[in-house]
């Protein structure tokens, strides 16, 4: 598929997803969204890509949110019908799935509002640079969230914060964000790409296995009582254990003193 609002890199295991909408702030429409429904499941079904960074075009936006422009437009309920189907993946993006369990990060390079920022709750870790912002600024068009922010943003930063944030649509700052939880960490902007490229490959060189079936029971198990969770995580583990490198082999390199052998990436 040849993409007209995103680009899609790969330096080496890690894949590279920019909006490039810049002269919008990267505002999220339903032809960038198409795309980004490609672009996640290509992410997804390559046995070679590892880790997906997700950043802005420029140095302004990550997202400023849905394109005000279409939403204006917009007279057929349709959409919102189909987001009642189960394979529904998001009318702005890749949100309303649950089925990648590769690690996935937000490299937050500026506005991160309403859409935008339940886009980066959609994903694992979120960086921000230092002059980034943060809101669901929906409140203020009467636009209800759609991607997932209601969910994500609680289990993110807790009930009561998220509340605040969803019903006062007030915007805050990295330092702030910082503080509640919403992002794991705060460089300068300039450093943002190579922060977040640096954790990509950190996390690529590790075997891949164990961390996408511990993502997977995170995400299968979050809400169910405790009882179906600790199922959920000994049938990953018995799947674990019956593919070719067993997690023994971590434990035998460390007596053995040597560096652990992972035939196909340890998956």
């Amino acid at each position: 598929m040849a993409y007209k609002n995103i680009l899609y890199e790969k330096d080496g295991h890690v894949v590279i997803i920019t909006l490039n909408r810049p002269e919008v702030h990267n505002a999220l429409s339903r032809a960038t969204a198409t795309e980004l429904h490609d672009a996640w499941r290509t992410f997804r079904d390559d046995d070679d890509a590892f880790v997906a960074i997700m950043t802005g075009a420029g140095d302004k936006a990550f997202s400023a949110g849905w394109d005000l422009k279409e939403a204006a437009a917009l007279t057929d309920p349709s959409i919102y019908e189909r987001m009642l189907a189960a394979d529904d993946p998001g009318p702005c993006g890749y949100t309303r799935r649950a089925d990648i369990f590769k690690p996935t990060i937000a490299a937050i390079n500026g506005y991160c509002f309403a859409a935008g920022l339940e886009t980066a709750c959609s994903l694992d870790m979120r960086i921000a640079a230092d002059h980034a912002e943060f809101g669901m600024l929906e409140r203020r068009w009467n636009i209800m969230l759609g991607d997932g922010g209601g969910i994500r943003l609680p289990m993110i930063v807790g009930y009561a914060k998220a509340l605040e944030l969803i019903i006062t649509g007030r915007r805050i700052n990295a330092e702030e964000a910082l503080r509640i939880g919403l992002v794991s960490e705060v460089v300068p902007g300039k450093k943002l790409m190579e922060r977040a490229l640096e954790l990509a490959r950190a996390i690529s060189e590790l075997p891949q296995g164990a961390i996408r079936s511990d993502k997977e029971v995170v995400v299968r198990s979050w809400g169910r009582p405790i009882e179906e969770g600790l199922r959920i995580e000994a049938e990953l583990l018995r799947s674990m254990w019956m593919r070719q490198d067993k997690h023994s082999e971590g434990a035998r390199a460390f007596l053995e003193k040597r560096k652990p052998v992972w035939k196909h990436h340890g998956l």
